[in-house]
């Protein structure tokens, strides 16, 4: 992919990790051209693509995201000759929970208004956001944590992930991501507990099948990181609290 997009000093052997700045179009996210040439979502196949500051993006750039995040590819059509690249890529956004960025802050106040924070929000669309698995708020940055002792490192949080991964293969022969359909059945099969409680967050939720199939791949991969064949109700709790807008 780098080659195509004329890229001579992209790292081999390395996953890649691409972070467009705000003010790129949805040609520069997607591709394009007379002659079609890779975008940023192909250039990080198989690797992260990090927006920041993601309501800043057009509307129409975030919306182009929405395919290939369902497919894996992206298709570029021109008059006389068409191209396919892949786009497999790992998507991770920031954003500020407002315009001014204070809101919830506790030593700052917010200067905006409910009007503000809902069309700043408002930016994102409910299609693009259901196709994202996890969304965490960070609270604000207390400087006492500088004097406190590190978390786990991450070392063995990294060996953790690639048990559960090889756990995935071997159970399936793909990530739990690309499970669909009747491999979701087989693989993400829940008791009655887990099933009421699923059911029951999406209506509260509004969620949709996409939703609720995408909250079970991720309880499914919790339940691996924990070395557990059965999927619980505790799991699905923990799925489904990452879907929670400012879980």
């Amino acid at each position: 992919m780098a080659a195509l997009a004329g890229l001579s000093d992209a790292p081999a052997g390395q996953p890649p990790f691409r972070a467009p700045h705000h003010s790129a179009t949805a040609a520069a996210l997607v591709g394009g051209g007379s002659r079609p040439r890779p975008g940023e979502i192909s250039l990080a196949h198989h690797g992260v693509l990090f927006l920041d500051e993601l309501p800043e993006f057009s509307r129409r750039t975030l919306e182009a995201l929405r395919e290939p995040l369902e497919t894996g590819r992206v298709v570029i059509a021109r008059a006389l000759r068409s191209a396919q690249f892949p786009a497999r890529f790992q998507l991770v956004a920031a954003m500020n929970p407002c315009p001014c960025g204070w809101r919830g802050h506790p030593g700052r106040t917010c200067g905006c208004t409910p009007d503000q924070v809902a069309r700043y929000a408002g930016k994102i669309s409910g299609p693009l956001l259901d196709r994202i698995d996890l969304h965490v708020a960070l609270p604000p940055s207390d400087p006492e944590w500088m004097g406190k002792p590190p978390g786990e490192p991450s070392g063995p949080v990294r060996e953790r992930v690639a048990r559960c991964r090889l756990r995935q293969l071997a159970r399936q022969g793909k990530p739990n991501a690309a499970l669909a359909g009747a491999e979701l059945d087989e693989h993400c099969r829940l008791d009655g507990e887990a099933q009421a409680l699923l059911l029951q967050a999406m209506r509260r939720l509004a969620g949709s099948a996409r939703a609720m199939h995408r909250a079970l791949r991720v309880a499914r991969t919790i339940a691996d990181l924990e070395g557990e064949d059965a999927l619980a109700a505790r799991h699905v709790a923990q799925a489904v609290q990452y879907r929670r807008p400012g879980a």
